[in-house]
Protein backbone atom coordinates (compact mmCIF):
# COMPACT_ATOMS: atom_id res chain seq x y z
CA UNK A 1 0.00 0.00 0.00
CA UNK A 2 1.60 3.25 -1.17
CA UNK A 3 0.52 6.51 0.43
CA UNK A 4 2.24 9.86 -0.08
CA UNK A 5 1.87 10.89 3.57
CA UNK A 6 3.75 14.19 3.17
CA UNK A 7 1.46 15.43 0.40
CA UNK A 8 -1.67 14.29 2.21
CA UNK A 9 -0.56 15.92 5.44
CA UNK A 10 0.17 19.15 3.56
CA UNK A 11 -3.38 19.16 2.18
CA UNK A 12 -4.81 18.29 5.58
CA UNK A 13 -2.98 21.17 7.21
CA UNK A 14 -4.12 23.65 4.53
CA UNK A 15 -7.82 23.02 4.00
CA UNK A 16 -8.50 19.48 5.12
CA UNK A 17 -10.70 18.99 2.03
CA UNK A 18 -9.79 17.85 -1.47
CA UNK A 19 -11.33 19.51 -4.49
CA UNK A 20 -11.98 16.09 -6.00
CA UNK A 21 -11.55 12.48 -4.97
CA UNK A 22 -11.41 9.95 -7.79
CA UNK A 23 -12.50 6.50 -6.63
CA UNK A 24 -10.86 3.88 -8.83
CA UNK A 25 -8.04 4.01 -11.31
CA UNK A 26 -7.67 2.46 -14.76
CA UNK A 27 -7.95 4.57 -17.92
CA UNK A 28 -10.96 6.50 -16.60
CA UNK A 29 -9.53 7.30 -13.17
CA UNK A 30 -6.02 8.17 -14.28
CA UNK A 31 -7.24 10.31 -17.18
CA UNK A 32 -9.62 12.16 -14.88
CA UNK A 33 -6.69 12.74 -12.51
CA UNK A 34 -4.49 14.08 -15.31
CA UNK A 35 -7.13 16.66 -16.20
CA UNK A 36 -8.19 17.69 -12.70
CA UNK A 37 -4.66 18.03 -11.33
CA UNK A 38 -3.51 19.82 -14.48
CA UNK A 39 -6.43 22.17 -13.84
CA UNK A 40 -4.91 22.94 -10.41
CA UNK A 41 -7.56 21.03 -8.46
CA UNK A 42 -6.43 19.26 -5.30
CA UNK A 43 -6.86 15.71 -6.51
CA UNK A 44 -6.77 12.40 -4.66
CA UNK A 45 -7.00 9.12 -6.61
CA UNK A 46 -7.84 6.05 -4.52
CA UNK A 47 -6.78 3.25 -6.84
CA UNK A 48 -8.86 0.37 -5.47
CA UNK A 49 -8.11 -3.32 -5.05
CA UNK A 50 -6.52 -3.58 -8.52
CA UNK A 51 -4.52 -0.38 -9.19
CA UNK A 52 -4.76 0.29 -12.91
CA UNK A 53 -7.93 -1.75 -13.41
CA UNK A 54 -8.52 -4.56 -15.88
CA UNK A 55 -5.64 -3.54 -18.16
CA UNK A 56 -3.21 -4.65 -15.46
CA UNK A 57 -4.17 -8.22 -16.34
CA UNK A 58 -4.02 -7.64 -20.11
CA UNK A 59 -0.95 -8.58 -22.09
CA UNK A 60 -0.68 -6.54 -25.29
CA UNK A 61 -2.99 -3.65 -26.14
CA UNK A 62 -3.01 -2.96 -29.88
CA UNK A 63 -6.01 -0.65 -30.22
CA UNK A 64 -5.06 2.24 -27.93
CA UNK A 65 -4.19 5.30 -30.05
CA UNK A 66 -0.59 6.46 -30.11
CA UNK A 67 1.12 3.08 -29.90
CA UNK A 68 1.57 1.76 -33.48
CA UNK A 69 3.39 -1.34 -32.23
CA UNK A 70 1.06 -1.94 -29.31
CA UNK A 71 1.82 -1.63 -25.61
CA UNK A 72 1.50 -3.95 -22.63
CA UNK A 73 -1.51 -3.16 -20.47
CA UNK A 74 0.44 -2.71 -17.21
CA UNK A 75 2.92 -0.41 -18.97
CA UNK A 76 0.11 1.75 -20.35
CA UNK A 77 -1.43 2.05 -16.90
CA UNK A 78 1.88 2.92 -15.25
CA UNK A 79 2.45 5.61 -17.87
CA UNK A 80 -0.98 7.10 -17.12
CA UNK A 81 -0.36 6.90 -13.39
CA UNK A 82 2.98 8.69 -13.67
CA UNK A 83 1.42 11.36 -15.87
CA UNK A 84 -1.31 12.02 -13.28
CA UNK A 85 1.32 12.20 -10.53
CA UNK A 86 3.47 14.58 -12.59
CA UNK A 87 0.64 17.11 -12.63
CA UNK A 88 0.10 16.77 -8.88
CA UNK A 89 -2.41 13.97 -8.28
CA UNK A 90 -1.95 12.10 -5.03
CA UNK A 91 -2.47 8.39 -5.62
CA UNK A 92 -3.27 6.07 -2.74
CA UNK A 93 -3.18 2.31 -3.27
CA UNK A 94 -6.02 1.57 -0.92
CA UNK A 95 -9.64 0.45 -1.16
CA UNK A 96 -12.73 2.50 -0.35
CA UNK A 97 -15.00 0.71 2.15
CA UNK A 98 -17.57 3.42 2.94
CA UNK A 99 -18.88 6.65 1.43
CA UNK A 100 -21.43 9.27 2.38
CA UNK A 101 -22.72 11.31 -0.56
CA UNK A 102 -25.80 12.54 1.30
CA UNK A 103 -24.11 15.60 2.75
CA UNK A 104 -21.22 17.84 1.84
CA UNK A 105 -18.30 17.77 1.96
CA UNK A 106 -18.45 14.20 0.71
CA UNK A 107 -17.03 11.55 3.03
CA UNK A 108 -14.81 8.70 1.80
CA UNK A 109 -13.34 6.04 4.08
CA UNK A 110 -10.64 3.54 3.12
CA UNK A 111 -9.08 0.75 5.15
CA UNK A 112 -6.46 3.16 6.44
CA UNK A 113 -7.83 6.73 6.35
CA UNK A 114 -10.86 9.01 6.08
CA UNK A 115 -11.08 11.81 3.55
CA UNK A 116 -13.36 14.74 2.69
CA UNK A 117 -13.91 16.24 -0.75
CA UNK A 118 -15.95 18.91 -2.49
CA UNK A 119 -16.62 16.59 -5.44
CA UNK A 120 -16.30 12.93 -6.42
CA UNK A 121 -15.62 11.02 -9.64
CA UNK A 122 -16.53 7.32 -9.46
CA UNK A 123 -14.33 5.19 -11.74
CA UNK A 124 -14.64 1.76 -10.13
CA UNK A 125 -15.30 -0.01 -13.44
CA UNK A 126 -16.84 -3.40 -14.04
CA UNK A 127 -15.53 -6.95 -14.04
CA UNK A 128 -16.39 -9.70 -16.51
CA UNK A 129 -18.37 -12.59 -15.08
CA UNK A 130 -16.22 -15.69 -14.99
CA UNK A 131 -17.02 -19.35 -15.42
CA UNK A 132 -15.18 -20.27 -12.25
CA UNK A 133 -13.68 -23.44 -13.72
CA UNK A 134 -10.29 -25.11 -13.49
CA UNK A 135 -7.72 -23.38 -15.70
CA UNK A 136 -9.63 -20.15 -16.24
CA UNK A 137 -7.31 -18.02 -14.13
CA UNK A 138 -4.20 -19.83 -15.35
CA UNK A 139 -4.93 -19.16 -19.03
CA UNK A 140 -6.31 -15.64 -18.61
CA UNK A 141 -4.37 -13.60 -21.19
CA UNK A 142 -2.99 -16.84 -22.61
CA UNK A 143 -5.88 -17.77 -24.85
CA UNK A 144 -8.76 -16.97 -22.48
CA UNK A 145 -10.28 -13.54 -23.10
CA UNK A 146 -13.35 -11.56 -22.08
CA UNK A 147 -13.25 -9.01 -24.92
CA UNK A 148 -13.35 -9.93 -28.60
CA UNK A 149 -12.87 -6.33 -29.74
CA UNK A 150 -9.72 -6.08 -27.63
CA UNK A 151 -8.14 -9.44 -28.41
CA UNK A 152 -9.76 -10.86 -31.56
CA UNK A 153 -6.88 -9.97 -33.94
CA UNK A 154 -4.51 -12.12 -31.86
CA UNK A 155 -6.43 -15.26 -32.91
CA UNK A 156 -6.06 -15.24 -36.68
CA UNK A 157 -6.50 -18.72 -38.13
CA UNK A 158 -7.40 -20.28 -34.79
CA UNK A 159 -10.35 -22.45 -33.80
CA UNK A 160 -12.25 -20.17 -31.44
CA UNK A 161 -14.94 -20.91 -28.86
CA UNK A 162 -17.36 -18.34 -27.43
CA UNK A 163 -19.33 -19.07 -24.25
CA UNK A 164 -22.74 -17.44 -23.82
CA UNK A 165 -26.15 -17.07 -25.38
CA UNK A 166 -26.98 -13.38 -25.18
CA UNK A 167 -26.40 -10.42 -27.47
CA UNK A 168 -22.79 -9.98 -26.36
CA UNK A 169 -21.88 -13.58 -27.15
CA UNK A 170 -23.51 -13.40 -30.59
CA UNK A 171 -21.90 -10.07 -31.41
CA UNK A 172 -18.49 -11.31 -30.32
CA UNK A 173 -18.83 -14.56 -32.24
CA UNK A 174 -19.74 -12.67 -35.42
CA UNK A 175 -16.81 -10.29 -34.92
CA UNK A 176 -14.41 -13.20 -34.34
CA UNK A 177 -15.32 -14.82 -37.67
CA UNK A 178 -13.13 -12.12 -39.24
CA UNK A 179 -10.10 -13.73 -37.65
CA UNK A 180 -10.79 -17.31 -36.62
CA UNK A 181 -10.73 -20.37 -38.83
CA UNK A 182 -13.91 -21.46 -37.07
CA UNK A 183 -16.11 -20.14 -34.26
CA UNK A 184 -18.19 -22.35 -31.99
CA UNK A 185 -20.73 -20.97 -29.53
CA UNK A 186 -21.25 -23.06 -26.40
CA UNK A 187 -24.51 -22.45 -24.57
CA UNK A 188 -25.92 -24.29 -21.58
CA UNK A 189 -29.46 -24.20 -22.99
CA UNK A 190 -31.07 -25.28 -26.27
CA UNK A 191 -32.10 -21.76 -27.28
CA UNK A 192 -30.47 -18.35 -27.29
CA UNK A 193 -31.33 -15.28 -25.24
CA UNK A 194 -30.01 -12.81 -27.81
CA UNK A 195 -32.14 -10.61 -30.03
CA UNK A 196 -33.80 -12.23 -33.05
CA UNK A 197 -31.81 -10.26 -35.59
CA UNK A 198 -28.50 -11.30 -34.01
CA UNK A 199 -29.67 -14.91 -33.85
CA UNK A 200 -30.55 -14.87 -37.52
CA UNK A 201 -27.15 -13.43 -38.43
CA UNK A 202 -25.38 -16.05 -36.36
CA UNK A 203 -27.37 -18.97 -37.78
CA UNK A 204 -26.74 -17.70 -41.30
CA UNK A 205 -22.98 -17.33 -40.83
CA UNK A 206 -21.26 -20.46 -42.19
CA UNK A 207 -18.29 -19.99 -39.85
CA UNK A 208 -20.42 -20.19 -36.69
CA UNK A 209 -21.50 -23.52 -35.20
CA UNK A 210 -23.39 -24.20 -31.97
CA UNK A 211 -22.90 -26.67 -29.14
CA UNK A 212 -26.20 -26.73 -27.26
CA UNK A 213 -26.96 -27.82 -23.68
CA UNK A 214 -23.27 -27.77 -22.88
CA UNK A 215 -20.89 -26.30 -20.35
CA UNK A 216 -17.11 -26.12 -20.12
CA UNK A 217 -15.70 -27.92 -17.09
CA UNK A 218 -11.95 -27.47 -17.54
CA UNK A 219 -9.35 -25.60 -19.60
CA UNK A 220 -5.91 -27.01 -20.33
CA UNK A 221 -2.81 -26.34 -22.41
CA UNK A 222 0.89 -25.67 -22.16
CA UNK A 223 2.09 -22.09 -22.50
CA UNK A 224 -1.34 -21.17 -23.86
CA UNK A 225 -4.76 -22.75 -24.09
CA UNK A 226 -5.03 -25.77 -26.40
CA UNK A 227 -7.98 -27.80 -25.13
CA UNK A 228 -11.29 -27.47 -23.32
CA UNK A 229 -13.43 -30.16 -21.69
CA UNK A 230 -17.17 -30.02 -22.34
CA UNK A 231 -20.11 -31.71 -20.60
CA UNK A 232 -23.64 -32.09 -21.92
CA UNK A 233 -25.99 -30.98 -19.13
CA UNK A 234 -28.74 -33.37 -20.24
CA UNK A 235 -26.97 -36.71 -20.64
CA UNK A 236 -23.72 -35.83 -18.75
CA UNK A 237 -21.67 -36.93 -21.77
CA UNK A 238 -18.17 -35.45 -21.73
CA UNK A 239 -15.77 -34.70 -24.58
CA UNK A 240 -12.63 -32.74 -25.39
CA UNK A 241 -12.30 -29.97 -27.95
CA UNK A 242 -9.10 -28.51 -29.42
CA UNK A 243 -9.19 -24.72 -29.33
CA UNK A 244 -6.84 -21.83 -29.95
CA UNK A 245 -8.90 -19.22 -28.13
CA UNK A 246 -11.76 -19.08 -25.64
CA UNK A 247 -13.92 -15.95 -25.28
CA UNK A 248 -16.19 -15.82 -22.24
CA UNK A 249 -19.20 -13.57 -22.90
CA UNK A 250 -21.62 -14.12 -20.05
CA UNK A 251 -21.88 -10.52 -18.91
CA UNK A 252 -20.17 -8.01 -16.63
CA UNK A 253 -20.68 -6.93 -13.04
CA UNK A 254 -20.29 -3.21 -12.29
CA UNK A 255 -18.36 -2.48 -9.12
CA UNK A 256 -21.11 -0.47 -7.46
CA UNK A 257 -22.14 -2.32 -4.28
CA UNK A 258 -20.56 0.50 -2.30
CA UNK A 259 -22.92 3.04 -3.93
CA UNK A 260 -26.18 1.08 -3.72
CA UNK A 261 -27.82 3.46 -1.24
CA UNK A 262 -25.90 6.53 -2.37
CA UNK A 263 -26.42 6.83 -6.13
CA UNK A 264 -29.19 5.89 -8.55
CA UNK A 265 -28.35 2.61 -10.30
CA UNK A 266 -30.09 0.72 -13.08
CA UNK A 267 -31.49 -2.80 -12.69
CA UNK A 268 -28.07 -4.30 -13.48
CA UNK A 269 -26.20 -2.13 -11.00
CA UNK A 270 -24.68 0.37 -13.43
CA UNK A 271 -24.62 4.03 -12.37
CA UNK A 272 -27.29 6.06 -14.11
CA UNK A 273 -26.11 9.38 -15.54
CA UNK A 274 -28.26 12.47 -15.78
CA UNK A 275 -26.47 15.13 -17.83
CA UNK A 276 -23.09 14.30 -19.35
CA UNK A 277 -21.21 12.51 -16.52
CA UNK A 278 -23.39 13.78 -13.67
CA UNK A 279 -24.96 11.20 -11.37
CA UNK A 280 -28.13 11.50 -9.30
CA UNK A 281 -26.17 13.38 -6.62
CA UNK A 282 -25.08 16.93 -7.33
CA UNK A 283 -21.28 17.05 -7.22
CA UNK A 284 -20.78 13.33 -7.83
CA UNK A 285 -19.75 12.22 -11.31
CA UNK A 286 -18.99 8.85 -12.93
CA UNK A 287 -16.69 7.71 -15.73
CA UNK A 288 -15.91 4.48 -17.56
CA UNK A 289 -17.27 0.96 -17.34
CA UNK A 290 -19.07 1.72 -14.08
CA UNK A 291 -21.81 3.27 -16.23
CA UNK A 292 -20.83 2.35 -19.79
CA UNK A 293 -22.00 -1.21 -20.49
CA UNK A 294 -22.04 -0.74 -24.25
CA UNK A 295 -18.49 0.07 -25.41
CA UNK A 296 -16.25 -1.11 -22.53
CA UNK A 297 -13.01 -0.03 -24.20
CA UNK A 298 -9.91 1.54 -22.65
CA UNK A 299 -10.08 4.50 -25.00
CA UNK A 300 -13.76 5.23 -24.28
CA UNK A 301 -13.11 4.92 -20.53
CA UNK A 302 -10.30 7.46 -20.88
CA UNK A 303 -12.65 9.71 -22.84
CA UNK A 304 -15.26 9.54 -20.11
CA UNK A 305 -12.53 10.30 -17.55
CA UNK A 306 -11.68 13.46 -19.46
CA UNK A 307 -15.37 14.43 -19.67
CA UNK A 308 -15.93 13.87 -15.95
CA UNK A 309 -12.87 15.96 -15.05
CA UNK A 310 -14.06 18.86 -17.19
CA UNK A 311 -17.56 18.54 -15.73
CA UNK A 312 -16.10 18.61 -12.20
CA UNK A 313 -14.02 21.70 -12.94
CA UNK A 314 -17.06 23.52 -14.32
CA UNK A 315 -19.24 22.38 -11.39
CA UNK A 316 -16.70 23.57 -8.82
CA UNK A 317 -16.45 26.97 -10.51
CA UNK A 318 -20.24 27.29 -10.45
CA UNK A 319 -20.48 26.21 -6.81
CA UNK A 320 -17.73 28.20 -5.14
CA UNK A 321 -18.17 28.95 -1.46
Amino acid sequence: MQVDEDKINTFNQSKDIFDVIIIGSGPAGYTAGIYTSRGKLKTLIISGSLPGGQLMTTSEVENYPGFPNGIFGPELMMNMRQQAERFGSIIVDDEVIKVNFKETPFFVKTYSKEYLSKSIIVCTGASPRKLGILGEEVYGGRGVSYCATCDGPFFKGEDIVVVGGGDTALEEATFLTKFGKSVKIIHRRDSLKGSKILQEKSFANPKIKFLWNSIITKISGDKKISKIFIKNVNNQEEKELDVGGLFIAIGHEPTTILFKDQLELDEHGYILLRENTKTSVDGVFAAGDVHDFHYRQAVTAAGYGCMAALDVEKWLNENKD
